[in-house]
């Protein structure tokens, strides 16, 4: 089953997302690898794609897990989580249909 995720940040934490982005980005290229990452990306606090000190609001993931357990698990063991980045995390069933 895919998955939406939407994962808030903590206001003011900027400088924590990039020093643990690396680690991040690598689960999410694990994922890749597998075939079951659809879309990944940050959420900018503005309107536009380099939104420089203001940061990020969040990340939005479409993934694909055997069950939302088992999304929750992935997710909640994300390097953003852990550097005290993500705030907290909604997961949705997602049927994806185009493209």
């Amino acid at each position: 089953m895919w998955y939406l995720v939407i994962a808030k940040d903590h206001p003011g934490t900027l400088a924590q997302r990039l020093a643990s982005r690396a680690d991040h980005l690598a689960r999410l290229h694990d994922l890749n690898k597998q075939g079951r990452l659809k879309l990944a990306g940050p959420m900018p606090a503005i309107d536009a794609a380099d939104p420089g000190d203001a940061g990020f609001t969040g990340s939005a993931l479409v993934v694909e897990f055997a069950s939302m357990d088992d999304a929750r698990t992935w997710v909640s063991a994300d390097p953003y989580f852990n550097a005290g980045v993500y705030a907290s995390a909604d997961i949705f069933p997602f049927k994806p249909v185009l493209p």
